[in-house]
């Protein structure tokens, strides 16, 4: 991976957004939603996501090619579509009948695509989802600017949504985002961290833009008080159970099933929840060891990390605060009138803890 100015000459990326990517789609309707909006999960609001598509592509359109080059490339990526498709699902489970709504969870989409690639330069990743990341392809350089033209594009669609209490939650969710973001870097390589401090970390990185996206939602239909708030915590807790599950695969999954490398957060010396409670109920040894390797990063002691944390039942008590992080959610949808939107936020929240990618 080549550090800050590796990849990033203007003429070695003008060159390689001229080169057709294999495998790489010219427009989205032609591969990845195409395939959602035949998911189960996507079903209840197909005609809505379908509707997502066509603005997000028409929100790439820039006037310079590499741009569009990356922002296709970084949405085409993959990944279940979640935050756009919790604010079609808040909205329409409250009977919202308008059209806005399109244009705020393609914001939403804009946002999180915007977050993937900063992090992936901040974490000098490679691969994501299975493919090379925008930055390994065309340098940190253009994947940080990218990004934040996604940014700049999505505060434009929060003023075609036209409401302040919208815009409101959405910047306030924004600031939150770069908080986890930095509060997680300062925390690498650094094993004493607690629980505590750890899920601040994963609310902020994670956890609030599923909140600002089913809150957002709420807002816009009008819901009422009680309502709005509920889905908030909805969105919460959603993004905290899918983090939870996130940082345990990362012990037991594998490459092909991930799109990500087994290992990946100990190499990048992240303390996650695995890896603290580990520490916390291993014996002195034992955690002496993980210490070590959470100061060190890399993958020279994995071996020895994996085995112990597979016994000291770090990753079960880690899908156990996922579930339960899944069952407040749940809980949380029974201000809702029963629909077929609310069946689906139901069946998002058992998504979060039964998946294995």
């Amino acid at each position: 991976m080549a550090g800050a100015g590796g990849k990033s000459d203007p003429h070695g990326a003008s060159k390689k957004h001229r080169t057709r990517i294999p495998g790489f789609a010219n427009s989205l309707t032609d591969s990845h939603y195409m395939q959602l909006n035949a998911s189960p999960i996507h079903a209840a609001v197909a005609e809505d996501f379908a509707a997502v598509d066509r603005a997000v592509l028409a929100q790439l359109n820039s006037r310079v090619p590499l741009v569009e080059t990356i922002g296709h490339y970084i949405i085409e990526s993959g990944g279940k579509r979640l935050r756009p498709l919790l604010v079609l699902l808040s909205a329409r489970a409250l009977g919202y009948d308008g059209d806005k709504h399109i244009t705020l969870a393609t914001l939403i989409e804009f946002m999180h695509t915007s977050t993937l690639l900063h992090d992936d330069v901040v974490d000098e990743s490679s691969l994501r989802r299975g493919r090379t990341t925008a930055n390994e392809h065309w340098g940190n350089a253009p994947s940080v600017l990218v990004g934040d033209f996604l940014y700049s594009r999505s505060f434009q669609m929060m003023v075609e949504v036209g409401s302040m209490r919208v815009m409101e939650v959405l910047s306030a969710a924004t600031c939150t985002i770069a908080e986890g973001e930095v509060l997680q870097l300062t925390n690498v390589g650094n094993p004493d961290i607690d629980e505590t401090a750890y899920f601040d970390t994963i609310h902020g990185k994670t956890a609030m833009l599923f909140e600002a996206a089913s809150h957002s939602g709420a807002i816009l239909a009008d819901g009422s008080a009680e309502q709005q708030e509920a889905l908030r915590l909805y969105g919460r807790y959603l993004g905290l159970a899918f983090q939870l599950i996130d940082d345990l695969l990362d012990y037991q999954g594998d490459a092909d099933t991930m799109g990500k490398n087994v290992g990946d957060d100990l190499a990048e010396g992240k303390p996650t929840l695995p890896l603290i409670h580990a520490i916390r109920e291993g014996s002195p040894e034992q955690a002496k060891l993980i210490r070590r390797a959470i100061r060190q990063g890399g993958l020279d002691q994995l071996a020895e990390v994996l085995t112990i944390v597979h016994a000291t039942g770090a990753l079960e008590y880690t899908r156990a605060r996922a579930e339960e992080m899944a069952e407040r959610a749940l809980k949380q949808l029974d201000t809702l009138a029963p629909s077929r939107y609310r069946d689906t936020m139901a069946e998002l929240a058992r998504l979060a803890v039964d998946r294995q990618s």
